[in-house]
Formats: structure tokens, sequence, C-alpha cells
């Protein structure tokens, strides 16, 4: 019979393959199993894309199905019965419709990166709870601790006393008690060096190595904190962190698994530094607050200028070290040391 293709039926029941005939009439399918005929409307088949090898396999709405290993024998009988390929499969068909597809893959992932994932995780961190930001913190802490933070060798009275000249920088900075909440803690840390940085939930860690480099200079130190306190009261670690599940998505829509991306995300929020503008407006907060307590600005420049001489150079990034980490947060030096130096330097009231 013209239009009729002899194919292998499976019932869902039994391995064993049953001989049928198969073809199109009316909006049905029809498939003859001996003397039965049964009928499937062609809507509820589901067809087999057509690929240049590989058995054809159509999905019946009873939950059996017909295999067919000639796949060109099977595509002539399917265009002479007036099957069409969907529109999705003739895309996929199509290099001109892959390639227009790829292109716009790659300006829909562009666009997401420069100008989506930043917006989108400034809004997102700010709708975060404080309770559920405090919590995150607090494992930032406890996993940084594993990676590169060791106890403090610092006398208690030296961390007591830095604690107690910040907390009077802020309530002067502060007069109607709103500053945002802070805990500021201090480590050793032979692998990040003179350091200090802010993580998500008001949690502040000061390396042991930056109050040495700092020792004759505590209007700095207050000054270093408030510069993270800057980051605190902007939520940029939590920003942070919500760009990196952001970008670990975007990850996985390119690569299909981001697990690997993920389980760098505890180094992140001490590796990487944060953007350019959240840099400038953290020195911009450090530099109102000191100003707010009677402390010059300026002293800051003390603190960048031997950071500077610490490195060697001017350059935005510190050399790995022999333990393979590299400056983080808040001294990855974004702007460059110069252009923060400048600023301290030059700074008014009103700015």
């Amino acid at each position: 019979m013209p239009g009729t293709l002899r194919s292998r039926w499976f019932d869902g029941r039994s391995p064993r393959p049953q001989e049928v005939s198969l073809r199109v009439a009316d909006g049905e399918l029809l498939m003859t199993l001996g003397d039965e005929v049964r009928r499937y409307p062609l809507a509820r088949v589901r067809w087999p894309e057509r690929r240049s090898h590989g058995l054809r396999q159509a999905e019946l709405p009873d939950g059996s199905l017909i295999q067919h290993a000639d796949a060109s024998e099977w595509d002539a009988w399917a265009k002479a019965s007036g099957l069409r390929d969907s529109a999705v499969v003739g895309w996929m068909q199509s290099w001109r419709a892959t390639f227009a597809a790829l292109g716009g893959s790659i300006v829909f992932l562009g666009v997401a990166w420069v100008w989506g994932v930043p917006w989108l995780s400034s809004t997102l961190a700010h709708q975060v709870p404080a309770s559920i930001e405090v919590r995150i913190g607090q494992q930032s802490v406890q996993q940084l601790e594993r990676l590169f933070l060791r106890p403090s060798e610092l006398p208690q009275a030296r961390q007591e006393d830095v604690r107690r000249r910040f907390a009077s920088v802020v309530e002067s900075a502060y007069p109607k008690g709103d500053a945002p909440h802070w805990d500021l803690s201090f480590r050793a840390s032979p692998a990040l060096g003179p350091n200090a940085f802010a993580l998500p939930g008001g949690y502040m860690v000061m390396t042991d190595e930056l109050v040495k480099l700092l020792h004759d200079q505590p209007d700095a130190i207050v000054g270093v904190l408030a510069h993270e306190l800057g980051h605190v009261q902007h939520r940029d670690g939590l920003d942070m962190l919500v760009r990196a599940s952001l970008i670990s998505a975007l990850v996985g829509v390119v690569l299909g698994d981001a697990s690997g991306f993920l389980a760098t995300v505890p180094a992140t929020l001490a590796t990487q530094s944060y953007s350019r503008d959240a840099e400038r407006r953290a020195d911009a907060h450090a530099a109102q607050v000191l100003h707010a307590a009677g402390i010059s600005p300026a002293v800051m420049v003390t603190f960048f200028e031997r950071i500077r001489d610490a490195l060697g150079d001017d350059s935005t990034e510190r050399p790995d070290d022999e333990d393979g980490a590299s400056l983080p947060i808040s001294i990855a030096s974004h702007p460059a040391h110069e252009e923060r130096i400048r600023f301290f330097r030059d700074w008014q009231p009103g700015e």
C-alpha cells in the first residue's frame, strides 16, 4: 500500500519487538498489528528528531514505542506522508539559524556579564535579610580561617586599643547611632600579609601584619577600618557573593556544570577585589568618617605609601606569595595606589 512503512513496535511490557505497518491518514497514525488497527492522533505522537545517523524512535501516547533502524527509509516515508519537522528541529538543522542562535547567546551573555549581573547582584544583596547575611558572614569567616587565617599573635591590650579607637571614631561619624553593625577581629596571615577586609554581616578582619606595618600610625589603622566599614554599609561583600553565584549560573549555562566554580566561592571573598566604583565609594566613606572624628584623611597617604613600598611598585596586584594567595578585597588596589594617595592627600570636605 502506498505510504505504508513496515517497522518494529515495542509494547512496553515485553523486550521482544512485533512487526507492524504504519500509515498516516486524516491526522492520525494508523498502526496495523496483525488484524488489529490502532489509531493515534499525530499531535500526541512524540516524533523523532531528524539526524544524520542513528535509528528513529517514535513514542506513542499509550507508552509503547516504534523503533526503525533504517533512518533514510523512515525519513523518506515521513516526508511522503506529509510529516514535517517542528520549527525547533528546523532551526537545529539550519546552519544559519545555528549561527544566529550562537550570536544571540554571545550577545545575551555579554550584556548579562557587563550590565545584568552587577545590577542584579546589587539589587539582590540589599534584599537579603540581616539575619541571613550574618550567617553568611560567620560561615565565610570559618571557611577563610581554614584557607588563609591563623589565630592572632597580637597582645589582647593592643587589639582592644584598636577597637576602642575605631569605636570612638565611628561614634563621632554617626552621632545618631545609625552606624552599620561591625565586628572586628584580628588574625595572623602570612598568606595575605598586611591586609584588612570586610565580609557579609559586618565581620571585619585585620591582619597582625597590617597592625605591625602601621605600628606608629594608629589613625591610619582607623582609616583602613573606616574604609572597610564603607564596604559593610553598602553590603559590598554580600554583593560580591551574590555576583559570584550569578556568574556561576552563567558558567552553568555555558559549560553545563558550575560545581567547580562554586567550590571557589569562599576563596573568592578573600582573593577578589571589589569593583573600582565600590573601592572609590569606600575610600570616600573613610575620608568622611576620619574628617567627622577630627582626623585628617591625609593619614591614609602613609598607609598607601607603606603598602606600595611593601609591594615594591605601584602595580594593581600583588604577586602571588609562597602560599599562592593574592591580595584580597580592600588592598587589591582598585584604583591604583597613586590615584588613591592623591585622593586622600587632596580630599576636601563636601567632596
